[in-house]
């Protein structure tokens, strides 16, 4: 297990930190390149951060678990993945379902299209969006050309049907009627029967697993950003199933509350119209994000021993 300390969220709560202070879990000084890879990632601090965890590897054959602090830093989740080479297919929960295609750069709503540009990723499962993202998604620059041919299969926890233009093919997790997209709402289906399908349709057995945890209720995290309805112990079964019957290549973990700063107007402009209005977080609401966190690592304890 490793965190990237981008802006000090994780490694500083209690399970994290008694684990890097025992070493069973390694600590990356990142805290410089925060600013820089907020939002939107700098191509000079990408590089810098590679170099780093380049300089401290995961060990060969071994599923990688890393935490890295806001989900603002999601689309580090593409460049984990370009050091992976065999095929797997990745399994995203999530509010959002970050598939924007403008501007085609590294940032936190358009990694997933950065990943499908990588030759082994055969496919991005979203589950538990809620988020206005489904919202006439093409005026919002969604990538629904990937939802038609497969490539990203999109399950909401709960949505209304997205009006769109274009005609699509219909998905698993989709079916178009009268100019709109009606998406299937998992908080209406049995979970299981769900998880059961899901991993019966995964193109293939070795997956990734990336968590932004504001797919969770207020209650369950403290984020940047609005959040989702997914219940927790729902995300608990699904990490269970899908360790039993596939192989896992590696997980990341993003979704903790830090306070946005930045060195440049750019990235503060753009966080300040995507992020919800700012609010006072609690030292309580914390202690949730450090209760969960410890519940995860307990998972994968078990799940990845």
């Amino acid at each position: 297990m490793r965190v990237i300390d981008l802006d000090g969220s994780a490694a500083v709560q209690e399970p994290l930190h008694r684990r890097i202070g025992a070493g069973a879990a390694t600590r990356i000084d990142a805290t410089d390149l925060g600013s820089a890879l907020r939002i939107v990632a700098s191509r000079r601090a990408l590089s810098l951060l590679h170099e780093r965890l380049r300089a401290k590897p995961m060990r060969e054959g071994e599923a990688s678990v890393t935490f890295y602090g806001s989900g603002d830093f999601h689309h580090l989740t593409a460049g984990l993945l370009a050091q992976t080479s065999r095929p797997l297919t990745v399994v995203h929960f999530d509010n959002h379902p970050d598939w924007v295609r403008f501007p085609a750069t590294m940032n936190c709503g358009a990694w997933v299209n950065r990943a499908l540009e990588l030759d082994h990723v055969k496919r991005v499962v979203t589950i538990g969006p809620c988020s206005s993202d489904l919202v006439r998604p093409e005026w919002q620059f969604a990538n629904l050309d990937a939802v038609s041919d497969g490539r990203i299969e999109l399950y909401p926890w709960r949505h209304a049907p997205s009006r769109v233009w274009r005609r699509y093919r219909d998905g698993r997790g989709h079916t178009q009627k009268a100019g709109a997209l009606h998406w299937r709402n998992l908080a209406d289906e049995n979970w299981g029967d769900f998880l059961d399908e899901l991993i019966r349709n995964l193109p293939t057995r070795r997956i990734w697993l990336t968590i932004d945890k504001d797919v969770l209720g207020p209650g369950d995290a403290a984020t940047n950003w609005d959040q989702g309805e997914l219940p927790f112990e729902n995300l608990l079964l699904a990490i269970e199933r899908l360790a039993e019957q596939c192989e896992i290549a590696g997980v990341d973990i993003c979704g903790d509350y830090s306070e946005p700063r930045f060195t440049d107007p750019f990235r503060a402009t753009l966080a300040y119209f995507d992020h919800p209005p700012r609010r006072q977080v609690t030292a309580a609401e914390l202690a949730v994000n450090a209760r969960v966190n410890g519940a995860l690592l307990d998972c994968f304890d078990r799940v990845l021993s």
